[in-house]
């Protein structure tokens, strides 16, 4: 089973969760929480059964997240296989729009070679990739845009 990240804002502040409940309220087995127990999430007490407040909880699951982060500086896009923000190769980098003003930045890893990709705004292009040459490629043409029609039709004329 894949792993999937915990909401924590589905943990309320102003309640106190055993293990069973807070597991059922995050959708996480029992030994998750017990887990987590062990990493530093701290029960408002010693005593049986154990008991979480909410707000230390939900601190707990905001703070492990924002640890796991890992920012990329300007000039560099996150290497899935490196798992580390890694320089483009040759310092290229190509610019495919999306809808509205986002797309995506596409690149070569310069350590490994493996494509990265970053979701960017076109207008902080200059911003994320400073010095760098940055090719925007043009949005391909829909169907309906076209000025003929498709030759590539099997429907004949009558």
């Amino acid at each position: 089973m894949l792993a999937r990240r915990v909401n924590p804002y589905r943990v309320k502040l102003h309640r106190s969760y055993s293990v069973a409940e807070l597991a059922d309220c995050l959708q996480v087995h029992t030994h998750t929480v017990r887990n987590w127990q062990g990493k530093g999430l701290k029960p408002i007490d010693g005593n049986r059964p154990t008991l979480f407040d909410g707000s230390s909880t939900r601190a707990f699951l905001l703070e492990s997240q924002t640890s796991q982060k890992r920012p990329c500086p300007p000039g560099t896009i996150y290497c899935f296989k490196c798992r580390t923000p890694q320089p483009p190769a040759l310092g290229m980098v190509e610019f495919i729009p999306g809808k509205g003003a986002t797309g995506n930045l596409t690149a070569l890893c310069d350590t490994c070679g493996t494509v990265m990709h970053r979701r960017a705004n076109v207008a902080k292009i200059s911003a994320i990739m400073p010095r760098l040459a940055v090719q925007i490629r043009q949005a391909p043409s829909r169907l309906i845009e076209r000025a003929l029609p498709s030759l590539n039709c099997d429907k004949t004329k009558d």
